[in-house]
This record gives C-alpha cells, sequence and structure tokens, in this order.
C-alpha cells in the first residue's frame, strides 16, 4: 500500500493539478489572515479553508489517470478498492501537509490573545486545537471528495457541483464536526480559553472512515 500511495503522490505532483486548490487556498489565507491577528481567529479560517481544499485534492488524485492505467494499476495492487483507496489516502496525507504548514505559519505570525487583545491565549494548546480542527476539516473534505466522485458520480458537472454544496454544507450545518471545531476556535477567541475539539475530531475520523470505505467498496462494482 506504502508503494501505491507513492506512486499517487508522485503523480499529483508531476500533474502539477495540485497547483490550482493550493493557490486558491494561499489567496484564501492572505485575505484572511495577517500578522498580529487573534492567533484562534485565524486559526478557525485556516481550518475552514483546508475542507474544500481537500475535496479539490480528491478530485484531482482520483482523476489523474487515465481508465487504462487505473485498470493496470488495480492489477498490480490486487483490485480496485486498493488501488481507490491509494489515490484516497494520498490526497488525504497531502493535504494534511499543506494543513499543518498553514497552521505552523499562522501561530508564528498571530498575535496570541482574545479578540479583544485583553487576554493571553497560551500557544501550546492553541497550536493543539488549531491542528485538530484542522484535522477535522481535512478527514471531512475527503470524505466529501471520496462521496462526490468517482465511483459514486462519474459525470464531471454533477460531481464539482456536488463537491462544492456538500463541502458548504460541511461547515455551516450543525452538528458537523468541522462547523463544531472552527465554532469553538472562534468562540474560545472572545474569551481567550482553548477549546481543543476532540470530539468533533472522532466524529470526523468516523466519517471520513465510513465514506474512504463506502467507495473503495463501490469502485469494485461501479469502477
Amino acid at each position: 500500500m506504502t508503494a501505491l500511495i507513492r506512486y499517487q503522490a508522485d503523480l499529483l505532483v508531476r500533474s502539477q493539478r495540485w497547483l490550482a486548490p493550493v493557490l486558491l487556498y494561499l489567496a484564501f489565507l492572505a485575505v484572511g489572515v495577517r500578522s498580529g491577528q487573534p492567533v484562534l481567529d485565524s486559526l478557525g479560517y485556516t481550518a475552514a479553508g483546508m475542507l474544500p481544499v481537500t475535496a479539490w485534492l480528491v478530485r484531482v488524485c482520483l482523476t489523474q489517470e487515465p481508465p487504462a492505467a487505473r485498470a493496470v494499476v488495480a492489477a498490480a495492487a490486487g483490485g480496485q478498492p486498493r488501488a481507490h483507496l491509494a489515490a484516497l489516502l494520498a490526497a488525504l496525507g497531502c493535504a494534511g501537509l499543506l494543513g499543518t504548514a498553514a497552521t505552523a505559519v499562522v501561530l508564528a505570525i498571530s498575535d496570541p490573545a482574545s479578540t479583544d487583545h485583553s487576554v493571553r491565549v497560551p500557544l501550546p494548546p492553541a497550536g493543539a486545537a488549531g491542528l485538530l480542527a484542522t484535522a477535522c476539516c481535512v478527514l471531512l473534505g475527503a470524505a466529501t471528495g471520496a462521496l462526490c466522485g468517482r465511483p459514486l458520480l462519474h459525470g464531471r458537472g454533477w460531481s464539482v457541483a456536488a463537491t462544492v454544496l456538500v463541502a458548504l454544507l460541511a461547515l455551516v450545518t450543525s452538528g458537523s464536526p468541522a462547523k463544531a471545531a472552527v465554532t469553538g476556535l472562534v468562540s474560545g477567541s472572545l474569551s481567550g480559553t482553548v477549546h481543543v475539539p476532540v470530539l468533533p475530531l472522532l466524529g470526523a475520523a468516523a466519517v471520513a472512515a465510513a465514506a474512504l470505505a463506502l467507495a473503495c467498496r463501490l469502485t469494485a462494482i461501479r469502477g
């Protein structure tokens, strides 16, 4: 499986199709994150942006091979589900690296204080909360990409539209682990309190695991 994931990651890097989502995310950060802003607010903003970016990266990884190449890789991997899982995990890993790097930059440039700058916020727990919130959004982004792409949706138009809609709903719907994690950071910034999103992370991990398992199982049926 490690070799398959490396193969998919190498394809992603060489294709340069990662540039669009990454550049869009950097532009998103340039608009909403400034040096000296409250750290928890900036971490929440940074985490939220990773959900659609991860979904986009998953879509890129799922569509970067022509059908003939996918068939060869599936045969070498021992089945389409394993090859499909490798593509999903490659996108998930790349998104995780991007989110971790963005979180580190935000921690370095932000003011460790509450929204009104009256209460100091300890950086270690803030960093942990930011990383977990980012992980929540990355996991739900991976679930979104897995459920809105091949093999469930083959049409490009329907797939893109579904990805955008589901990503938006994952960020704004009550009960969503991503919304809970981001809201915890932003609301905590008002009082300078760090809320570590452990439960949202567990929920996001469960949703992602179920989505990836379903997508891989259906790959063997629908291709």
